[in-house]
C-alpha cells in the first residue's frame, strides 16, 4: 500500500536486530583474518548476484509489459498472478505488487521497518536499501533523496512512496525510454537497472 497508509505488520522480521549488515560485515572480516574466505572474491560474487543475475529477472518482466500489452494489463489487473503464471514467484516475494511510473506519479519503495525486499525478481537488496537513513528519509523528503541518487523529477510529477511489507512486495514498471521503439524485449532488458526497478533510478542506456 502506499505510505499514506502503513501501519503494517511484519511480523518476525519487526524482531531482527536493526542494522543485520554490521553482523554480516564483522562476520565477512573475521573469515578473512581466518584465511577462509578471500574478500575480493566475495565481493565479485555479491556484486554478481545483486547486479547483474537477481535485477536482471526483474528486467525481462518489464521489458515484457512495455512490448506485450496483454501482459502489461494482466500486471495491472493483479501482479502476483501475471508473475505466478510466468514461475516468478518465490520466497520474499509471494505476493507482488506492480506500480507503473507515468508522467504524472514517480513511484519509489521502501520498507520503512526493515528491509522487505523482492528478492525473486531483484535478487540482493542493496546495502543503501536496508539504510537508517534510505528508510527514514525518503519517506519524509523523497525528492531530495532521489537527487542524491542522481534523479532529478519535473516538479508537475508527483512522488508516490510505496511501504513494502512481510506480507506485499513492490516492483516499480519504469517508463520505456523514447528512441526504443525499434528494440524488442531481449535487447530492452539491457535498458532496465535495479534502480529503476526500485524508483530511485530511470532505465539508462546499456553501455
Amino acid at each position: 500500500m502506499p505510505h499514506d497508509s502503513h501501519d503494517h505488520d511484519h511480523g518476525a522480521h519487526a524482531l531482527l536486530p536493526p542494522d543485520p549488515a554490521l553482523r554480516v560485515r564483522a562476520l565477512e572480516t573475521l573469515l578473512a583474518r581466518k584465511g577462509f574466505v578471500d574478500p575480493a572474491a566475495m565481493d565479485a560474487i555479491l556484486d554478481f548476484y545483486e547486479n547483474r543475475i537477481g535485477p536482471r529477472i526483474g528486467a525481462t518482466v518489464v521489458a515484457r509489459a512495455w512490448t506485450d500489452p496483454d501482459f502489461r494489463a494482466a500486471l495491472r489487473e493483479d501482479s502476483t498472478a501475471a508473475l505466478a503464471a510466468e514461475g516468478l514467484l518465490g520466497r520474499q516475494g509471494e505476493h507482488m505488487v506492480v506500480v507503473e511510473n507515468t508522467p504524472e506519479v514517480h513511484n519509489v519503495v521502501v520498507c520503512t521497518l526493515c528491509s522487505c525486499y523482492p528478492w525473486p525478481l531483484l535478487g540482493i537488496p542493496p546495502s543503501w536499501y536496508k539504510s537508517d537513513a534510505y528508510r527514514a528519509r525518503v519517506v519524509r523528503e523523497p525528492r531530495k533523496v532521489l537527487s542524491e541518487f542522481g534523479l532529478t523529477l519535473p516538479e508537475a510529477q508527483s512522488v508516490r512512496v510505496w511501504d513494502s511489507t512481510a506480507e506485499i512486495r513492490y516492483l516499480v514498471l519504469p517508463m520505456r525510454p523514447e528512441g526504443t521503439e525499434g528494440l524488442g524485449a531481449e535487447a530492452l532488458a539491457d535498458w532496465v537497472t535495479r534502480n529503476a526497478m526500485i524508483g530511485t533510478g530511470l532505465p539508462e542506456r546499456p553501455q
